[in-house]
């Protein structure tokens, strides 16, 4: 059994939803960020989903953006990425998901890719603005080097779609909460635990909800429904108001803990 499901096999023995965790890689320097990961090891994350800076990232809200730009002014490429995942592999266990546009992974060459990311401890990827229908070239070099293709569905997803996304994908089905881009909200969409039903009926892989979740209060709602809880934004704002210091991968640890708690039922 591989990284990912082993993960949400432990949540689910221990009556939790998965925990996973964003962070923007490079914000504020890929060092800190290898630092960042072991701090949320520490905290109990279960999943730890790495964005690759863009400079275009359309699916992001103003947080994650200022952060790629961010990541993008430190240096940070695909390459360096990869780099930190093969650092951190050292000495961390956590299923690690890189959280990709696809024009990095084109320039950079499927295949190599696919090659590079599982020799470094890659254990999915996670393409934003490629649907199941285009994405024929990205899946058969991420199935030969054993990477999950973890599929996003969203509440406009038809059934046909969250179907096609069930069956090309693998690790967990990730639900964006409600349509628009990555960010906190105050509130929750009051369709979703009728969207995770549906989610649940088109694959039998487990439904992680993302997008919008900010609060243990949240996090605690979401983790009653679904089999694992995303909290990106909230984080990623954390470490810009912190930046550069010391104290960041401490700081982080704290804030993600209480995250963590907030999954148990």
């Amino acid at each position: 059994m591989n990284r990912l499901a082993a993960a949400f096999r432990v949540a689910r023995r221990e009556k939790r939803a998965a925990f996973v965790a964003y962070v923007t890689a490079g914000d504020p320097t890929l060092a800190r960020t290898v630092e960042i990961a072991h701090a949320l090891q520490r905290a109990g994350v279960d999943v730890l989903e790495l964005g690759v800076p863009f400079s275009d990232p359309i699916a992001d809200g103003p947080t994650n953006q200022r952060a790629a730009e961010r990541a993008l002014a430190s240096g940070a490429t695909l390459n360096g990425v990869l780099a930190a995942v093969k650092i951190l592999r050292e000495d961390c266990e956590l299923p690690i998901v890189l959280f990709t546009y696809a024009n990095p992974v084109l320039r950079y060459d499927i295949s190599r890719f696919a090659e590079d990311a599982a020799a470094a401890g890659v254990d999915g990827v996670l393409f934003t603005d490629v649907p199941a229908e285009e994405m024929g070239p990205f899946e058969g070099p991420l199935d030969e080097n054993s990477l999950d293709l973890v599929m996003l569905v969203t509440p406009t997803s038809t059934r046909r779609r969250m179907k096609a996304a069930g069956r090309l994908g693998g690790g967990f089905l990730y639900l964006v909460s409600r349509a628009g881009v990555t960010g906190a909200r105050p509130d929750l969409s009051a369709d979703l635990a009728d969207n995770i039903r549906a989610a649940r009926r088109a694959s039998s892989l487990p439904v992680a909800v993302g997008f919008g979740i900010s609060t243990p209060e949240q996090v605690a709602k979401v983790a009653a429904l679904a089999d694992g809880v995303v909290v990106g934004s909230a984080i990623v704002s954390h470490i810009g108001a912190l930046g550069d210091c010391d104290e960041l991968a401490d700081e982080v640890e704290k804030f993600a803990s209480e995250l963590v708690q907030a999954c148990r039922r």
